[in-house]
């Protein structure tokens, strides 16, 4: 897709698979690389927006006014060097007012789509659950990217996860899968290795497998200290590992 945005939800309805995480390095890594990103915070828990510096109490105006109220999404701009449009505990009420919204399904197409040719790429952190904001998410998207635990367990989901896309694509029919992402690996676990050969074999037919993202307190570290993982340690062994992924994204 030359030329066009893309817009690309990181979706998987687990918890602690890190999202958040994955939305904001990933951004940054397309802005070294001098794409104009901006990223969209649609969990009501605004781990994004924490990372990203802003204190979500605070903020008078979220991406809940964008998609309940159908105002121009609010930006927050250049934090080391993308956009954001911030969420907070809001959120999870503007859920329940979606319900009976009309065209609720395209609520956050429709304020995507002013913006244009603004931004080469939108990376939307989507809540953990199949959920509508997850579902306007993926409406709005042109790919998904899957973060995946390497955990069996979390492996078991991906089948309710892919269900999910099917009946979106009803919605959306261009949605493609920019590929799945493995995380909180540790290549001395056994099960981590074992649930790791598991997502290769059954998923690639899905989508690019990228190589597993390790488990790592560094990035615990950086969130804390509201910077992705490369500013805050550059020879981190996980950066390349973010860059190549961004590599990925840029040829979808």
């Amino acid at each position: 897709m030359p030329n066009q945005e893309r817009i690309i939800a990181l979706f998987n309805q687990a918890g602690g698979v890190a999202k958040s995480t994955l939305t904001q390095n990933l951004g940054y890594h397309l802005a070294v690389k001098k794409h104009r990103v901006l990223l969209i915070d649609m969990d009501p828990q605004a781990s994004l927006t924490k990372f990203m510096g802003l204190i979500p109490k605070e903020l008078e105006e979220t991406v809940a006014d964008a998609i309940i109220d159908q105002l121009p999404l609010p930006i927050q701009t250049n934090i080391h060097g993308v956009d954001l449009a911030p969420a907070n505990r809001l959120l999870s009420g503007a859920e329940m007012q979606l319900v009976n919204a009309p065209l609720r399904d395209f609520r956050l197409k429709n304020a995507v789509e002013p913006l244009g040719t603004d931004y080469d790429f939108i990376l939307i952190d989507c809540p953990p659950s199949l959920g509508l904001l997850s579902y306007i998410s993926l409406v709005a998207a042109t790919h998904v990217l899957v973060p995946i635990e390497t955990h069996l367990k979390a492996f078991e989901g991906t089948d309710e996860l892919l269900q999910t896309l099917k009946v979106v694509r009803q919605a959306n029919p261009q949605l493609q899968i920019a590929g799945f992402v493995p995380t909180r690996y540790a290549k001395t676990n056994s099960a981590d290795v074992r649930a790791l050969g598991a997502i290769q074999e059954q998923l690639s037919a899905w989508g690019k497998i990228y190589p597993p993202i390790p488990r790592a307190t560094a990035f615990v570290d950086a969130s804390e200290e509201r910077a992705p993982l490369a500013v805050y340690s550059a020879n981190h062994p996980a950066v390349p590992l973010l860059e190549q992924i961004a590599q990925g994204l840029e040829s979808l």
